[in-house]
């Protein structure tokens, strides 16, 4: 590191539980964040400004005016244009040292596997369940971890799948792709605009953590946050011996 980024990043090298050595894994780090909205949002941002190395921002969507209330990456000015082309810009002012990739598309296929086999964390800030489960498909058949959160109304979720890791459960042994489900989705629903802001940052968090080294990540534990009377709950998860998506893979 130069004086410049001893001096950027000095809040978190006089962490010993980071200090210059998980600074530099930081600033070598490339993770991809799927989903530029409300979750990507504030979570990008905290990658951008911990200085990770390398950012791939992908989101197939334009900046409506009805994101603003809760997708701080975006301003007024950034109505129409492509998400990830406005989030390159935020993030950029932010952090000009880092590189940010923008991908205006939704990943499928093997543009997806590639992009997750070249990251070394993969959050997943979307808002639908097929691009959830595509994107789990892809992180255990490359060992990546996964950094999966949700909001919807006042209620939150967030977890970590970390297949390096023996025993732990991916996210299809949470919520099977072959079962029905109810996909609620902030544009019917509605959404609590600092509730996608706090799972967002939990997001970053633990990404933080996992590519630093520091602490203990949510792998095998689900976070549930009831916004309306601020309580979180715990939950221990485990791994399904019959996934269709991972117990093959063990």
């Amino acid at each position: 590191m130069n004086d410049q980024q001893l001096l950027r990043y000095s809040r978190h090298i006089l962490l010993p539980e980071i200090g210059i050595e998980g600074q530099e894994k930081l600033l070598a780090a490339h993770a991809l964040v799927i989903g530029a909205g409300g979750l990507g949002s504030p979570a990008a941002m905290y990658l951008a400004s911990a200085g990770v190395g390398r950012i791939s921002l992908a989101d197939g969507d334009s900046v409506d005016l009805t994101n603003l209330q809760r997708q701080i990456l975006h301003t007024t000015a950034a109505v129409g244009r492509a998400k990830a082309y406005s989030g390159k810009d935020t993030l950029t002012q932010l952090n000009p040292e880092i590189d940010v990739v923008a991908i205006p598309e939704r990943l499928e296929s093997e543009r997806l596997a590639q992009l997750v086999a070249s990251a070394d964390v993969v959050l997943d800030c979307c808002d639908n369940f097929a691009t959830r489960h595509a994107v789990n498909r892809a992180c255990v058949a490359r060992r990546k971890p996964l950094v999966s959160g949700a909001a919807v109304r006042f209620d939150g979720q967030v977890s970590v799948f970390d297949l390096r890791q023996r025993g732990a459960p991916c996210y299809n042994c949470l919520f099977p792709e072959d079962t029905e489900a109810e996909e609620t989705r902030c544009a019917v629903m509605g959404v609590f605009a600092p509730l996608t802001g706090i799972i967002g940052t939990v997001q970053a968090a633990e990404a933080l953590k996992l590519l630093s080294g520091a602490g203990e990540s949510l792998n095998g534990r689900l976070l549930l946050l009831d916004c309306l009377a601020m309580e979180w709950r715990s939950v221990r998860l485990s791994k399904d011996p019959d996934c269709k998506v991972c117990a093959a893979s063990t």
